[in-house]
């Protein structure tokens, strides 16, 4: 199958990269143009420019980091008033519900079908193919292209027709993670404090009542402090908190939680710390806590 890949990032490129490897033609572009001498390697074709990637595709998947860079490459360009059908875009970013209501009205209007299909994982999962893969738009779009999404994920969780649903699927993903780092960064602050070692707790939590990758690999980042290099970076949890937040505000969703994990996130940046893993979250409880240098 012809595929476009727009947004070449450490997620694009190892999904992309799966894709190569199952045997299917990729046309790979992104705004640094040596994010795609990897994938040249393995056999992609680096387009120009996105229309070029996408002249004879016959399923786009874009990923890119924020709200702002997509509508930039797919709306303000002009790029997806040249997509026709039966071209299927399947957008694996984070991003607003209400950009991905939007993408889905502005498809729809064109013939092109839209799915959101947000990925869990980071990028040696994705390396590994074994994303779970939170997908949600037209129901035969999705036959279409569940092919390719065995390739790139270990399971795919149809959410609805509505595309939004798997963006806030998604959405509630992450702040169940973040307020998970949040809250071991506080508890080891107050082992800390009492003298006894963060690597102890989070060894203990993390074989007995919080067994799995959240607690034993985000754990170990801060049991260990070691914040880089980043698997995810800070500065883009934030901006998924702050997606979180407005998703809830526009169905009137108190989260108490994720106004304080904003402020943590915000907290990080101020200290210089936004390009580091977000587990650094727990520096600054420590830093809070008087633990650490201010």
């Amino acid at each position: 199958m012809k595929l476009a890949f727009l947004g070449l990032g450490a997620m694009g490129q190892a999904v992309a990269a799966n894709l190569l490897k199952a045997g299917h033609q990729v046309s790979a572009w992104n705004r640094t143009a040596t994010a795609g001498d990897a994938l040249a390697a393995q056999g992609a074709r680096i387009a120009a420019n996105p229309a070029d990637a996408c002249a004879d595709a016959d399923v786009l998947f874009s990923m890119f980091a924020d709200d702002p860079s997509l509508r930039a490459v797919l709306i303000e360009s002009g790029l997806l008033a040249t997509l026709r059908e039966p071209l299927v875009h399947v957008n694996l970013a984070t991003i607003s519900v209400v950009l991905a209501d939007e993408l889905a009205a502005l498809h729809a209007a064109t013939g092109v079908a839209y799915l959101s299909a947000p990925v869990v994982g980071r990028p040696h999962v994705a390396a590994a193919a074994a994303l779970q893969i939170l997908a949600a738009g037209p129901a035969a779009a999705l036959d279409r292209v569940q092919p390719l999404l065995d390739v790139i994920g270990k399971k795919t969780w149809r959410l609805g027709d509505r595309a939004s649903q798997a963006n806030v699927m998604k959405l509630a993903v992450n702040f169940m993670l973040v307020s998970a780092i949040e809250t071991m960064g506080e508890a080891a602050a107050l082992v800390d404090a009492h003298g006894v070692s963060p690597s102890t707790l989070i060894e203990l939590v993390s074989s007995s009542i919080f067994p799995g990758p959240v607690y034993q690999g985000y754990g170990s980042n801060i049991a260990e402090q070691r914040y880089e290099p980043a698997g995810f970076k800070a500065r883009l949890g934030l901006k998924d908190v702050r997606l979180i937040l407005a998703a809830a505000e526009s169905e009137s969703v108190p989260l108490p939680i994720a106004s304080l994990v904003r402020d943590s996130l915000l907290d990080a940046l101020a200290h210089g710390d936004g390009d580091k893993d977000w587990s650094v979250l727990a520096q600054g409880a420590l830093r809070r806590a008087g633990r650490v240098p201010g």
